[in-house]
């Protein structure tokens, strides 16, 4: 998918106005904590509960950001993205509640679950070959035709977006030493990287280890551009963003990978 022109990676600042944005159309979703489960992993364990975020993921902040930038910007017209599921339907509702149309490219493997959500929410399904080369491939005659692209994670008001979760944590729960998010393509761990940082919070991501290709480009010093991922958890298949990957090197402590048999038993 076409990069914006300046790779711009936002600031705290712009995290606190793409919370105002999209305050009226995003849940503040609960926190919560379980005494057996800190015992069993003996600390304090706060967990974010973006599955009650509307359609299901924390991905409908960044895609709500995108939407509004879009509305505030003056730009018109129908948006285009490629994703496993979860941004595709966050896409479409903040498309349609913006009286837009939004065209998702997803694999043809994609769980049909998630392809239900994005039609329920109002999107356009066009499916792909389950590669990152297939998706872009799609998504590139989609822009070609007219649509506006929409980048799931490696872009500055998705980042944006998905910083707003993690700012109201940390202000419901001042005590944090330190936050823990998956890892796919990099919206969300870049997002709470950024607003971390601000208030001193040590952050750590966590990707399963057959779709590890941060863990790899942070061994090798560059970002792997391609990687064939093979694990369970396919909402984290994507290849890490150019900019995402910069914040990481400079913001994250560590990347930890876990297995899917682990997957599994957690």
């Amino acid at each position: 998918m076409t990069l914006e022109s300046n790779p711009y990676i936002p600031d705290i600042a712009d995290i606190h106005l793409a919370r105002a944005r999209i305050d009226d159309w995003t849940r503040i979703t609960p926190v919560l904590n379980d005494p057996a489960l800190d015992r069993q992993l003996e600390c304090r364990l706060f967990c974010k509960c973006e599955n009650l975020q509307r359609t299901g993921s924390f991905k409908f902040r960044g895609a709500s950001n995108a939407i509004r930038k879009l509305r505030e910007d003056g730009i018109e017209g129908n948006v285009a993205t490629h994703s496993s599921g979860n941004h595709c339907a966050a896409l479409a509702l903040a498309a349609s509640l913006d009286e837009r149309k939004a065209h998702v490219v997803m694999p043809e493997n994609s769980v049909p679950m998630k392809v239900e959500s994005v039609r329920r929410n109002g999107g356009v399904v066009h499916f792909c070959r389950p590669t990152h080369e297939g998706r872009e491939e799609e998504l590139k005659k989609l822009v070609e035709g007219g649509n506006i692209p929409v980048h799931p994670y490696d872009s500055a008001d998705i980042i944006a977006g998905q910083g707003t979760a993690s700012i109201e944590l940390f202000q419901e729960i001042p005590s944090l030493d330190l936050v823990i998010t998956p890892l796919g393509g990099g919206g969300l761990i870049s997002g709470t990287a950024i607003a971390a940082e601000t208030y001193g919070i040590g952050v750590f991501a966590v990707e399963p280890a057959g779709a590890a290709d941060t863990v790899a480009s942070l061994e090798q010093g560059f970002r792997v551009d391609t990687w064939q991922p093979d694990t369970i958890a396919d909402g984290l298949r994507a290849i890490v963003g150019a900019r995402n990957f910069e914040v990481i090197q400079k913001r994250v402590t560590r990347v930890f990978t876990v297995s899917d048999d682990d997957i599994r038993r957690s």
